[in-house]
C-alpha cells in the first residue's frame, strides 16, 4: 500500500495555512525565502503567478534530494502569491503603515480584483500545474477613523492589498464575486482541479500526516 502524498507549502502566511487545515489538509510549512522585491511585472496575473513559481522552486530544490532518498513518500510543493489590481496598479503588501492608510482611503466604496497564482511541484513524479485564480472584491464606504484604526491593528501591513476577509477586515468587505479562498490566499477548487492533473486526489491528502 502506498504512502498517502505529504503536502509541503511554501509560505508563512497563516491565513493560507488555516485555510488547508479546515480543509483537512495537514501541511508542513517551509518559507522560501524569495526575495520578492526583484520581480516586476505590469501584469497582475504574470506578477502573482511567477512568485508563485519561484517559492515553489526555491522549496523543491531544497527537498529534491529527500524525495530521492524517500521515494515511497510522495511530496508536493505547493507555491501561492497574491496581489491586488486597483485603478491600473498592482498592489502587494504595503510598504508601511503611512501606505497602508493610503490605500484604505483609495479603496473604499470602489472594487478591485484579487489575483492569486498557484504553482504546484509533484516531486515524486517531477509534474507541475500552474494556475491563477481571480476574484473581484467590493469594499465598504469606510470613515477616516476605522481607516486609522485598522491600519493601528497591523493586520493590514501584512498582506496583499491590505486587506482580509477571514480577519479583523473582514468587516470592510461588502461583497466577492468568485471564490473566496483567492482572496484569503488559496483557492480549493483551483488546487483540487491542479492535484488532480497531477494525478492526485484531494481526498488523499485528508489523511496526509
Amino acid at each position: 500500500m502506498s504512502n498517502p502524498p505529504h503536502l509541503v507549502l511554501a509560505s508563512a502566511s497563516p491565513a493560507r495555512r488555516r485555510t488547508l487545515a479546515a480543509a483537512g489538509i495537514d501541511v508542513e510549512v517551509i518559507v522560501s525565502g524569495v526575495d520578492e522585491s526583484t520581480v516586476d511585472s505590469t501584469s497582475p496575473q504574470s506578477l502573482c503567478l511567477t512568485l508563485a513559481r519561484m517559492k515553489a522552486e526555491a522549496v523543491a530544490t531544497r527537498l529534491r534530494p529527500v524525495q530521492a532518498a524517500r521515494p515511497d513518500f510522495p511530496t508536493l510543493v505547493l507555491g501561492c502569491d497574491s496581489v491586488l489590481a486597483l485603478d491600473g496598479q498592482i498592489l502587494g503588501k504595503p510598504a508601511d503603515r503611512a501606505d497602508a492608510v493610503a490605500r484604505g482611503h483609495r479603496m473604499r466604496g470602489r472594487s478591485g480584483r484579487l489575483f492569486t497564482g498557484h504553482s504546484l511541484i509533484h516531486l515524486g513524479t517531477g509534474g507541475t500545474a500552474e494556475a491563477v485564480a481571480v476574484a473581484k472584491v467590493s469594499f465598504a464606504e469606510i470613515t477616516d477613523a476605522e481607516v486609522e484604526a485598522y491600519v493601528g491593528t497591523g493586520e493590514p501591513l501584512e498582506v496583499a492589498g491590505a486587506f482580509t476577509i477571514d480577519g479583523l477586515g473582514g468587516a470592510f468587505v461588502e461583497s466577492i464575486e468568485g471564490d473566496p479562498g483567492t482572496v484569503i490566499g488559496v483557492s480549493l477548487p483551483l488546487l483540487r482541479r491542479m492535484l488532480h492533473d497531477l494525478g492526485v486526489a484531494i481526498t488523499d491528502l485528508w489523511t496526509a500526516n
